[in-house]
């Protein structure tokens, strides 16, 4: 009794937990840049294709211009906090699909005659697939996975662990070229061209290792999920409402899922008819300064990638409304609007909590700390002699350990790229190849850190399903991914080994091996 009481005590909540982390970022900035802890980096300069050496150092904010900048930039950094506005606006359109029960009804028909682990494996599948989009997609997945599992009678927080496990552990699995991969071959052809000349890219590079290892990936978090976790899980209490409450199929949700199915598809049509380039009048979607079609998609300016979240809730109100003229579920426009709101009821706590995520993640990024510690990586990397399978299991760490720090693939392999790059060629490697190991490398610790941008929703949506009196703080929803992240680390390794030893070619026309 004793030391469940003193553990009682000590349990902190999520958002004291979080401005811990504030606190001892600020001291640690201080102490690292006391004692000038810096590193050298080496980049390509795309312009006149030489290496540019530069020197990265921690920013103190002990200090008066850090207090400063705390205190100015607090305000602004937390309107402009992608995760804060996209959950908001994509709760918008998830709010009148649950309220005017499109979501029951659908997810009714879709799952009521299959097995749960069948529905787990498509959950986590989608989770990988969609990845493709970027973060956003951590938005609207992750809670539409916990209503996908709370209708289906099960633990919601269940979804919302195997989804965020999908999200980050197959980050770097794309069927689609990402603009993120883009972005990431163009610098591995600065740093290739630095050493063999010209060098083509190919948005087909990765696209056979992917799918074996998508495929794989999918099974393996389906498994922990369905075999490990759901007994390790606290009891979900499923309210007596809802038990007592049968969903029946009837003519009115029918129709409502028939008017919901004309009226989204036509908005589909709509929007894919204005991404598809050569047709009368169409692609206007498209940003047509950029060479690949992800990229026209899904670049900095695009269209896409400024409006995706509202493109995407406008679908889920399209569903939503239509369902509920047809189904007779919304009979004025004083409940359309009402349904609108219905998922931000009761999100205040979770606001205060991404109020201070944010905070947390501007303070770090100002320090430099992350960026400093992979540039020192980066060191080992240029100093290594390690060659074939070491030198793919050194890279393949050194990534892994960087997201800790700093999540954005792009930051990363911009420090790494102009060193890592070099070493693999002159290891007889390709330069492909030593990007998909980096991006195998860096998806196994993504689920693992609190300075991932998005997962604080992750977080958020756990404790709203929490019926626990204790609160889901970071340490327990890190080790709920701790089990998925070491079986990805196993996998992938082991993919990347297979196919280096084998010499499978790892996407059209690019083998492991120059």
């Amino acid at each position: 009794m004793k030391i469940t009481k003193i553990k009682e005590k000590i349990t902190l909540h999520p958002i004291m937990t979080i401005i811990i982390m504030i606190a001892l970022t600020i001291i640690i900035s201080g102490i690292l840049s006391l004692f000038g802890l810096q590193s050298t980096i080496r980049t390509v300069n795309p312009n006149s294709l030489e290496y540019n050496i530069s020197v990265s150092e921690v920013h103190s904010l002990l200090s008066l211009s850090g207090l400063k900048y705390i205190f100015t930039s607090t305000v602004q950094n937390f309107v402009a906090f992608a995760p804060l506005s996209s959950l908001l606006i994509i709760l918008i359109g998830i709010g009148i699909m649950e309220k005017s029960g499109f979501l029951k009804t659908a997810i009714t028909l879709l799952t009521k005659n299959a097995k749960k682990i069948n529905v787990t494996y498509v959950l986590v599948l989608i989770s990988i697939i969609i990845g493709f989009v970027g973060d956003l997609s951590y938005a609207f997945i992750i809670p539409l996975s916990a209503l996908l599992f709370k209708y289906g009678k099960r633990n919601p927080a269940l979804g919302i662990i195997a989804s965020f496990a999908g999200l980050t552990c197959g980050n770097a699995l794309n069927l689609i070229f990402s603009s993120t991969d883009s972005s990431l071959l163009s610098l591995t052809n600065l740093a290739t061209t630095m050493e063999l000349g010209t060098h083509e890219l190919s948005t087909l590079s990765f696209i056979f290792i992917e799918i074996v290892s998508i495929a794989l990936l999918s099974f393996i978090i389906t498994l922990v999920t369905e075999k490990y976790l759901v007994y390790k899980m606290d009891k979900y209490e499923i309210p007596e409402t809802e038990i007592e409450e049968e969903i029946s199929i009837g003519k009115k949700e029918r129709k409502g899922i028939l008017y919901a199915f004309i009226a989204g598809s036509i908005y589909v049509l709509i929007l894919l008819y204005c991404i598809i380039p050569g047709l009368p009048l169409s692609g206007k979607l498209l940003d047509q300064s950029q060479i690949f079609y992800i990229d026209k998609l899904f670049s900095y300016n695009s269209f896409f990638t400024t409006g995706f979240v509202f493109v995407i809730t406008c679908f889920f109100i399209i569903l939503g409304f239509f369902y509920g003229i047809g189904a007779k579920t919304i009979r004025n426009n004083k409940e359309f609007c009402e349904d609108l709101g219905h998922s931000l009821d009761g999100i205040g706590s979770t606001i205060v909590l991404i109020f201070f995520a944010s905070v947390l993640l501007n303070v770090f990024k100002y320090t430099n700390i992350g960026q400093v510690i992979v540039g020192l990586f980066g060191e080992i990397i240029e100093k290594t002699t390690f060659t074939g399978i070491p030198l793919i299991v050194l890279l393949f760490l050194i990534a892994a350990l960087s997201s800790i720090l700093v999540p954005s693939s792009l930051t990363k392999w911009t420090i790494l790229s102009g060193v890592a790059i070099p070493v693999f060629i002159k290891a007889g490697m390709s330069p492909e190849f030593a990007q998909i190991v980096f991006r195998f490398g860096e998806t196994i610790t993504m689920g693992l850190t609190p300075l991932l941008a998005y997962y604080i929703i992750y977080l958020a949506y756990l404790e709203k399903y929490n019926q626990n009196k204790h609160p889901i703080n970071i340490i327990k929803s890190i080790r709920y991914q701790i089990p998925y992240a070491l079986l990805t680390f196993i996998l992938l390794l082991t993919i990347l080994i297979v196919w280096y030893i084998v010499g499978l070619p790892i996407g059209v026309g690019i083998s492991p091996t120059l």
